[in-house]
């Protein structure tokens, strides 16, 4: 576990922080590490969704489809060509 030597503080309402203290103990935690784990589970969720694209299984396969087949999409493969020509410009 790694040592906790950073602080975070928060002004809460009355009703919040009843509130929190309640879901604490209905946790079994303190609630400063109620806190924190409620944060840091939103924090990795928020994270998550910015990192990550998700689309419809169909796209997904039809995207797919279309890569493997670049007869079948002419401009993707113009644009293909047209990048590894201007890398190959630039790395000169």
């Amino acid at each position: 576990m790694a040592v906790k030597s950073d602080r975070l503080e928060a002004r809460v309402s009355p009703e919040q922080r009843a509130r929190l203290e309640w879901a604490a103990r209905l946790a079994g935690k303190s609630v400063s590490a109620f806190v924190v784990d409620a944060a840091v589970e939103r924090a990795e969720e928020m994270v998550t969704a910015q990192m990550s694209t998700s689309v419809p299984a169909d796209y997904f396969d039809r995207l797919v489809d279309t890569l493997d087949h670049v007869d079948r999409a002419p401009t993707l493969a113009k644009v293909a060509k047209r990048v590894e020509r201007e890398s190959r410009i630039t790395s000169r």
